[in-house]
């Protein structure tokens, strides 16, 4: 047998979902056959969200937006495909029409209404807005939240990370801990986004744009030498050289990379008490007349360690993040989710102990004090007059399957990040839990709601 790639693409991505999504599609398509439907008369309404903050999140940023178009404009059945759908026993009662005709020539359909990428927001908002067929919706909910969940999570860890080194340099260095070389790619572009500088992961700078860097691993310094592996890398890098310095023992290998001036880039420090050893290593570059060396630091960093680092007056230029960025360890999930909110024109709801959803269409305002800081957000039906001073979040995006809006560049996106974070008011730029402004519902959507609680509970 040969070995599988288990790769995601372009032939496949479509069953890059929940086998529950294929069924629940298969009835859908079956119960308007029987019953003479037409599929633009079977019309839903779904809504993307995250039900609460991970720990001591204050604030989150939207990212992924653009990978769900991709897939929405090029995510087919092929015959491979709908070949292995005939195939399940499961569906051996959905009607001959479904894999001959429909699958065959099926094209999402969809009109899509979402945040631009790089927003801040809070729970319960809606993050994206997705109307069209039933089956067309339906089957979209696992891609939609498997993309949005990982690319938004660690773009907010990256602001929390960026926040907290200030203005010196980070890198997403986090390739290698991810778990796959697809999330490697989501994490450097979802970083970058959140405010990193660059990435480890070549792709990602072929593909994104995103600047790759790296200079050297302890695995060269075992095969030549200390010494002579800096010789090595200097012969062919020069001044672009980082020397990793503590392989062996960090004094001796900061004082052979005096021996290159300020020739080399820098030099980097990946173990032991790394405030204590920046500082010493400094020293030593600067008692050699190497003033011009940066030091990079890097060693399971998180916003938590590099903020001790610099309040512990330690002259580190430049940080490499991996593990914790990539899984965010210290709360690696994301409770976003996909709900219908209307059918037909009729509002949906979900009354479930602590899983309660806002029903209908809906469209989110956001308004600023004087100082042009964020004051609050306001959740209100998509037909209601919008308030006074305030603009709303969903713009429309995509029309019948088709792109309808201009997608900015990764720098646009980053650069709108940072202008988003920069209006929110300091205590939620805080490494700890605060006690936020709550979401604000309009009276028309309470009162829809308590309608449908009393008519459904």
């Amino acid at each position: 047998m040969e070995p599988k790639s288990c790769f995601i693409n372009e032939d496949n991505m479509i069953l890059s979902t929940d086998f529950y999504q294929i069924s629940m599609i298969c009835a859908y398509y079956q119960y308007n056959l029987e019953n003479n439907i037409d599929e633009e008369e079977d019309i839903g309404t779904f809504e993307l969200f995250v039900r609460k903050f991970p720990k001591n999140r204050n604030f989150l940023i939207f990212a992924g937006l653009e990978q769900i178009i991709h897939y929405i404009q090029n995510a087919r059945f092929t015959p491979r495909i709908i070949e292995y759908l005939r195939g399940r026993e499961m569906l051996e009662k959905i009607d001959d029409s479904f894999f001959d005709e429909y699958l065959p020539n099926f094209k999402y359909n969809l009109d899509i209404w979402a945040m631009p990428e790089g927003t801040i927001f809070f729970p319960n908002e809606p993050l994206v807005r997705v109307t069209g067929p039933m089956i067309h919706a339906q089957l979209l909910e696992t891609y939609i939240l498997s993309v949005i969940n990982y690319q938004t999570i660690v773009a907010s860890k990256a602001a929390r990370i960026r926040e907290a080194a200030k203005d010196k340099l980070i890198l997403e260095f986090g390739t290698r801990r991810a778990h796959s070389p697809q999330a490697g790619i989501y994490a450097a572009r979802a970083s970058y986004i959140g405010g990193f500088d660059g990435t480890s992961n070549v792709v990602s700078d072929l593909e994104l744009g995103i600047e790759a860097s790296g200079t050297m691993a302890h695995s060269f310094i075992e095969k030549f030498g200390e010494m002579e592996s800096f010789e090595v890398f200097y012969k062919y890098y020069g001044k672009n050289t980082i020397n990793l310095i503590d392989t062996y023992d960090i004094k001796e290998g900061t004082l052979k990379s005096t021996k290159f001036g300020n020739k080399i880039l820098g030099v980097r420090i990946d173990s032991g008490d790394l405030a204590k050893e920046t500082k010493r290593v400094r020293r030593i570059l600067d008692e050699n007349g190497c003033e011009k060396v940066k030091i990079v630091l890097s060693s399971n960093l998180d916003e938590y360690k590099i903020k001790d680092i610099l309040d512990k007056g330690a002259p580190a230029d430049a940080f490499g993040v991996g593990t914790e960025l990539v899984t965010s360890s210290d709360d690696p999930t994301l409770s976003a989710v996909y709900k219908l909110m209307e059918h037909n024109g009729e509002p949906k709801i979900k009354i479930s102990e602590g899983k309660k959803t806002y029903p209908s269409r809906k469209q989110l305002y956001r308004k600023f004090d004087k100082e042009g800081k964020y004051a609050e957000d306001i959740l209100m039906l998509e037909d209601e007059d919008p308030p006074e001073n305030a603009y709303p979040l969903l713009v429309p995006i995509m029309k019948n399957g088709k792109l309808i809006y201009e997608l900015p560049n990764l720098d646009e996106i980053k650069e709108f990040c940072a202008d988003n974070i920069d209006k929110l008011p300091e205590n939620y730029l805080q490494l700890k839990k605060i006690k936020a402004q709550k979401l604000r519902i309009s009276e028309k959507l309470e009162t829809l709601m308590d309608s449908l609680i009393k008519k459904y509970g």
